[in-house]
Parts: C-alpha cells; structure tokens; sequence
C-alpha cells in the first residue's frame, strides 16, 4: 500500500472499523491519488507542448512575415 495512504487512514477522525471499512477507504484514496497523478501529467504535458509550440511558432511566424 502507498506510504501517503496509509498515513492518511491512520490519521483519519474516526478509523475505520471493520476490514470492508478500511478496504472501502483505502480503495477511494487509491482512486484519488491516481486521478491526481494522472492530472498532474496532463499538465505537465499541456505546459511543455505549449513551450515547444511557442518555440516553435515564433521563426514560422517571422519567416512568413519576411517571404511576403
């Protein structure tokens, strides 16, 4: 189990009391933590495409200004 998860149901107000309690909230932070991650490298991915494009676009962009 991730460490992260396994802090956050100890940490928990009320712990859970039986094993399907524990199994239910570990499957929850599970799904959480990795819609996270998986929004995490969406962004990532958003931020250097646009870095590239930028890049990119600026000598099209003077090139296409000059051959006119």
């Amino acid at each position: 189990m991730n460490e992260m998860i396994r802090r956050k149901l100890i940490k928990t107000e009320r712990p859970p009391r039986s094993i399907e309690q524990w199994y239910e909230r570990a499957v929850n932070l599970d799904k959480h933590w990795i819609e996270s991650r998986r929004k995490e490298k969406r962004l990532r991915r958003r931020r250097e495409i646009g870095a590239l494009a930028q890049k990119l676009n600026v000598p099209a962009n003077t090139g296409e200004a000059q051959g006119q």
